[in-house]
């Protein structure tokens, strides 16, 4: 039996490596055969969890807490010491100097990425901008809101803080960060399946033991993960969820 292993579509294009040596490295250590789903876009990822082919899930925090409470998948690790933050930029040409220059009706680049929205218009508050006071401008990737950045046709860009600092030297040279939040209680999550509880203590102790060899390093360094994975508890989860709320609130 072979078991999917979905990643969301948020990492950066130099990870993509990083998760197939995971995969690999995973598959080797629990003797279970994964598959990698590595969907484009947060719509193709919709697709395949409306299908059901997803049985071990690399959430993003936003769909994790949907994945938890709606559909009955269990959390069983995140990344260790490294949390979902945000950067809101704006190009290095920029008039802009601070957050609270940015005025009501200033067009902002951002992906599909309701994390990132959701924390974004938290920082800007000190702004007296609320989501109806912004002109959205919706993008594909990070890179293409760096671009309608640097270029001037929007005032700021949001940003996942990690695809902010894989961007080229150059692009980030061309950029400014106004503001990067500092929440240090979001990140992904990895979700089982209720489907696959009998071969998740097989899979949650491969996962959570990567790091404990020297040569594990060179995964966890493509992943952009130095500190492997930490165990991560429903109790852990629903914290994170009653935060992700209060923040809508």
């Amino acid at each position: 039996m072979t078991l999917n292993f979905l990643i969301a579509p948020d990492f950066s294009p130099e990870r993509f490596a990083g998760w197939h040596m995971l995969n690999t490295l995973l598959q080797r250590r629990s003797g279970i055969h994964l598959h990698l789903l590595t969907p484009t876009s947060p719509a193709e990822q919709a697709v395949l969890l409306a299908e059901g082919q997803a049985d071990l899930v690399y959430a993003n925090p936003f769909d994790a807490a949907d994945m938890i409470r709606n559909q009955g998948y269990v959390p069983f690790a995140r990344p260790a010491e490294r949390f979902d933050e945000m950067v809101i930029a704006t190009g290095a040409e920029s008039s802009l100097q601070k957050l609270e220059d940015i005025k009501p009706g200033s067009r902002i680049a951002l992906t599909d990425n309701k994390d990132v929205k959701l924390i974004g218009l938290r920082l800007l508050e000190p702004a007296d901008l609320n989501e109806s006071l912004i002109e959205w401008v919706p993008v594909d990737s990070f890179q293409a809101a760096a671009r309608l950045t640097i270029k001037g046709e929007v005032q700021a860009g949001f940003f996942l803080a990690e695809a902010y600092a894989s961007l080229t030297r150059m692009t980030r040279s061309q950029l400014r960060v106004l503001v990067e939040s500092r929440i240090s209680d979001i990140s992904h999550v990895v979700l089982a399946h209720p489907r696959m509880a009998g071969d998740l203590p097989r899979i949650s102790e491969a996962l959570l033991g990567i790091g404990r060899e020297p040569a594990d390093s060179d995964v966890l360094g493509a992943l952009g993960i130095p500190k492997g994975f930490e165990p991560m508890t429903q109790e852990d989860a629903e914290f994170m969820i009653d935060l992700m709320d209060t923040l809508l609130d």
